[in-house]
């Protein structure tokens, strides 16, 4: 009977000794894509860069008629005034350009920050989630270039549930949210 027991008891150690490591993977983009609090930084973004292309049209409308003036009376101006509001529109354009530039950098930042804060929502679940399974290694889906399902474990399920993202929203039916959104915009 001793002996059994230390052959089962040896058995056990020998195969969890040469167990196979558990893999997993998870479609990330999309979890923090349609995570719900995407939504709200979706909607500050949208606004932050609404407003920013009001100022820009604004600045163009400016600039537009002052050319349009200048066209118009050039003529009629003596040579100061023409340099005078020659510079004055080489003034305007050089603004445009700044702002655009700037304002291309504000908005990536304003993203960056709004969207960071789901990214690191969306890895802490994905690393809880890998402990609470055992898994040695979880990668993301959209990065490798083969993926086989039936060594690894898809993670997005659970992890979807955990974030709270409704069942049937995918990347698709969010991209026709937004497509649906920008129409009505329009």
């Amino acid at each position: 009977m001793k002996r059994i027991l230390l052959f089962a008891a040896m058995a056990l150690i020998s195969a969890a000794a040469f167990a196979q490591p558990k893999f997993a993977h998870v479609n990330f983009t999309e979890l923090y894509q349609l995570m719900p609090e995407a939504d709200q930084a979706r909607a500050t973004l949208n606004a932050a860069t609404a407003e920013a292309q009001e100022t820009y049209q604004t600045m163009i409308d400016e600039y537009q008629n002052k050319a349009n003036q200048y066209q118009q009376k050039a003529s009629t101006w003596t040579q100061t005034i023409r340099e005078s509001k020659e510079k004055e529109l080489s003034d305007i354009q050089q603004r445009l350009m700044e702002f655009e530039q700037s304002i291309q950098q504000e908005l990536a930042a304003k993203q960056n920050e709004l969207m960071a804060p789901l990214v690191q929502k969306a890895q802490e679940t994905v690393n809880s989630l890998a402990k609470a399974g055992g898994y040695i290694y979880v990668f993301d889906a959209q990065q490798i270039l083969y993926l086989d399902p039936t060594q690894s474990t898809d993670l997005t399920p659970s992890a979807r549930k955990a974030l709270n993202i409704p069942e049937g929203r995918t990347l698709e039916t969010l991209q026709a949210e937004l497509q649906a959104a920008a129409q009505l915009q329009q």
